[in-house]
């Protein structure tokens, strides 16, 4: 049996109140959301905090609203369930939902929360084992060793970013609002990444992340995200891509997004394959000869690594797939007939 290790619970009313309690302990210290990925983690010996911090009773962190400018703010402790249900999401970020929607099982989401899902671990199957599995191998430079197991001889950790509803966010252009430390900060979320498996994001991880800000979006913006996994549920993504697609009012697109994910240690924007998307009208040929040559380009892109389970290769040959199905349901156009 898997056992929590002992540590304390403090429950603050207020986020400046829950980041000065992560600096009144001289060992480690976390914040809690759901759980749903920081309690397996601790039973698997990968965090042993001496405290934590739980984000329940922080009235700011809650809830789903919409600004005058038609911006939405979306409270990091509301629940993926929450944001899957909640009508004007559906409506104006589709793709948000559909990832929040594919993340785990039911009732999960019912625990898990989209502030969790943002700020998720980086995952490797090197790394997310028991502690007498990862005893046995001689541990990875993750924890506890030296060695990473995925790339031989390599100096950087490759763990992968694997949160579903980063990419989506990253298309939709949002921004994060954190307390910090030193106070509040604003910032793309494009600009929270770095390449670094340990530790993939450029706050400390007792920076507090207390909503997600999404921009209006376009009069016709449409957006799908597209998930490869083993299961229908449960699992974490073997790739992941979201997609975005503003429409003029001509039916040309004017604007578009392409982001990646479960590759690397950060999410990926594919911004060349973007590019070539602008100017075709979903419906005709132009739209699907660039969906070909969009996919064929993200193939290129986009080389996954044995550091999640899966096969690699199989996982690479289905960039493209995942690539072309999530822009035609973002488009809403059905592809080419294929007769058999």
């Amino acid at each position: 049996m898997l056992r929590l290790p002992k540590f304390e619970v403090k429950n603050p009313a207020t986020a400046e109140e829950a980041v000065a309690m992560m600096f009144e302990v001289e060992g480690d210290a976390r914040f809690i959301a759901g759980g749903t990925d920081l309690n397996p983690n601790m039973k698997h010996g990968l965090f042993a905090p001496e405290r934590v911090v739980a984000l329940s009773g922080i009235a700011e962190l809650q809830g789903i609203s919409r600004a005058e400018d038609g911006s939405m703010r979306i409270g990091a402790m509301t629940t993926l369930t929450q944001v899957t249900t909640h009508a004007e999401l559906r409506r104006s970020y589709p793709s948000l939902c559909q990832a929040a929607k594919l993340v785990s099982g039911p009732q999960l989401r019912n625990m898990g929360t989209i502030g969790g899902n943002v700020m998720l671990d980086t995952r490797c199957q090197w790394y997310n084992q028991t502690y007498f599995w990862r005893k046995a191998l001689g541990y990875c430079m993750k924890k506890d060793g030296e060695k990473c197991h995925v790339v031989e001889g390599g100096s950087k950790c490759v763990a992968a970013a694997s949160n579903d509803t980063a990419p989506a966010l990253m298309t939709l252009s949002a921004e994060l609002e954190f307390v910090t430390a030193e106070g509040r900060t604003r910032m793309p979320i494009a600009d929270l990444w770095q390449a670094d498996g340990i530790w993939n994001k450029k706050l400390p991880h007792t920076a507090l992340l207390v909503a997600i800000h999404l921009p209006a979006p376009a009069a016709d913006s449409r957006s799908a995200y597209g998930k490869l996994r083993d299961r229908g549920s449960v699992d974490f993504p073997l790739f992941g891509i979201a997609a975005r697609l503003d429409i003029g009012s001509d039916g040309v697109i004017e604007d578009a997004s392409l982001c990646a994910v479960a590759l690397q240690a950060r999410p990926w924007p594919l911004k060349k394959a973007t590019a070539l998307l602008v100017g075709t009208r979903p419906g005709e040929s132009c739209f699907r000869d660039a969906v070909e040559m969009v996919a064929s380009l993200a193939a290129k892109q986009c080389r996954p690594m044995p550091n999640i389970p899966g096969d690699h290769e199989y996982r690479h040959l289905m960039v493209p797939v995942f690539t072309r199905r999530t822009l035609y349901a973002a488009a809403d156009d059905k592809g080419p007939v294929h007769h058999v």
